[in-house]
């Protein structure tokens, strides 16, 4: 194995089967994985920049940590896992926290409004602010950012501001390679970028069906989702390669994440977002319970707010269910 490290791939021909990387040299190879992942969205705003971040790298979670010391004033553009999880640590280091977000509700996407409504619930007794249905449209100071001001006029204190507003998949290096790079790349059912042989995508910027929720293609953003594609890549790459006889097994995959809500564990399996109605199945809303997903009459997910001693017997109620449903389609 040979690392070459500090250079990125700026072009490739994959019919000629090379890579070209910003030190202008050209790589050969024989069998491509495309791990490229995504980029932090940038917001878009007159003003100041220095006190502006994003959270994407070690050094973008070194410089936030320095900054929140108590007093500090933290705005979070986005209202999301980790603009939430970074609020609620915020709080927790005695800063004042303020959250500006377009969605009607926090991880609105993903857990709908029901579910997010009581995650803000939480996070607003502790002393968060939500400013919901709104966007910054420039931020105020000298030499660095000391405030906001949002559509409406509403103007907000801040030391730092915490952009995480979604991500814009890495695949500019692919242009030119009649791949479809709407938002990712569009995969096979065996992870093969465009169907090409010898060609496969892992991680963030795959875009693949799911068969176990007979899902459209999608990109998952989360770390086990990077391991779990990584492994079905790697079948059909060594298939194509010739490495092996076996035949590659289709991608089909359970996702799941978890996150630390300030003192809630919220853990989640499944892909919520293809439901269009919740039911809770244990326990109350406000309290430690478990909300399944369900696209009409079919379970697609099932959220935990705490019960993490339980979130083993729910992903089998899940796979499960599953299971029944395609066994009867």
């Amino acid at each position: 194995m040979e690392w070459r490290l500090g250079v990125t791939a700026v072009a490739a021909d994959l019919d000629a089967r090379t890579i070209t990387l910003s030190d202008e040299e050209i790589v050969s190879y024989d069998g491509l994985v495309i791990a490229t992942g995504v980029s932090s969205r940038r917001l878009s705003a007159p003003g100041p920049t220095r006190g502006r971040t994003v959270l994407r790298a070690l050094e973008h979670s070194s410089a936030v940590r320095a900054a929140l010391q108590p007093g500090k004033r933290l705005v979070s553009l986005g209202a999301g896992f980790i603009g939430c999880e970074v609020a609620a640590t915020a709080r927790k280091l005695g800063c004042e926290v303020d959250i500006v977000a377009i969605d009607p509700a926090p991880m609105f996407i993903p857990l709908g409004q029901e579910v997010g409504s009581e995650i803000q619930r939480r996070h607003e007794a502790t002393g968060i602010r939500f400013h919901l249905g709104h966007t910054i449209v420039e931020t105020t100071g000298d030499d660095r950012v000391e405030g906001v001001v949002l559509e409406d006029g509403t103007r907000l204190e801040a030391d730092i501001l915490l952009e995480t507003i979604g991500s814009i998949p890495n695949t500019q290096w692919l242009d030119g390679n009649d791949l479809d790079l709407a938002n990712g790349v569009l995969c096979d059912p065996y992870l093969r970028a465009g169907g090409r042989p010898g060609v496969v995508v892992v991680g963030d910027v795959a875009r693949f069906a799911n068969p176990l929720f007979n899902a459209p293609p999608l990109r998952i953003e989360h770390w086990q989702t990077a391991i779990d594609t990584a492994g079905f890549a790697a079948r059909t790459l060594l298939s194509d390669l010739g490495v092996t006889d076996e035949e590659p097994p289709p991608v089909s995959i359970m996702p799941w994440f978890w996150s630390d809500q300030g003192e809630v564990r919220l853990t989640s399996y499944g892909m919520l977002g293809l439901g269009n109605r919740t039911e809770i199945l244990e326990g109350e809303l406000n309290g430690d319970c478990a909300v399944a997903y369900y696209r009409d009459d079919e379970a697609v997910g099932v959220a935990l707010i705490g019960m993490k001693q339980k979130a083993a017997r729910y992903k089998r109620w899940l796979s499960d269910a599953r299971k029944a449903v395609l066994a009867n389609a």
